[in-house]
């Protein structure tokens, strides 16, 4: 007698599953982005400051000090955790930038988008809290190099954060 041929069934993630793939793999993404964007802009405030001969900044520090009460023991502390959180406040904020590349919104509308939110959230996060000026007080080159450091952070997050989550032309036409 012949065998019967079964087929075998194909298991297929639930569309649940297929969109928690995804969304995480646009959280890494935006992580990844966020880190380079932050070596970037890190590297661009370095040659600011060689030129200018302005030291770092410790804002990173008194905002976390200000809101989780944390107190450093001397001024090497205080710059090792102004680092940490300028590092991991850049990686975090590559996060949305991920999620808007993986659910379409690349290129400038999505970079644009990005820039808003961050260089917004910081020049009225950062007076509410009393470690920084208003806006309105600060210099108009102070405001020019703020915006520039944050552009070329944004810009370079965008453009790591599209490269990451790129689909194939095919895919998105599909898609639309």
């Amino acid at each position: 007698m012949g065998k019967k041929h079964h087929k075998k069934r194909v298991h297929r993630p639930t569309r649940e599953v297929s969109e928690f793939g995804h969304m995480a793999g646009a959280i890494g993404c935006g992580i990844i982005a966020g880190l380079a964007g932050t070596a970037v802009m890190t590297v661009a405030q370095m040659i600011e400051m060689k030129i200018t001969g302005r030291p770092p900044s410790d804002t990173p520090y008194k905002a976390v000090s200000k809101v989780l009460g944390i107190e450093a023991k001397s001024d090497e502390d205080k710059e090792k955790l102004s680092n940490i959180i300028h590092w991991m406040y850049g990686s975090a904020w590559g996060i949305p930038r991920g999620l808007l590349a993986a659910s379409g919104a690349e290129g400038a509308a999505g970079t644009g988008a990005h820039f808003a939110a961050v260089w917004g959230t910081e020049i009225v996060m950062l007076p509410s809290l009393g470690v920084a000026e208003p806006i309105t007080k600060w210099k108009p080159k102070a405001i020019v190099q703020d915006i520039l450091f944050h552009a070329v952070y944004a810009v370079t997050v965008g453009f790591v954060a599209d490269a990451l989550t790129s689909r194939p032309a095919k895919k998105r036409k599909k898609q639309k």
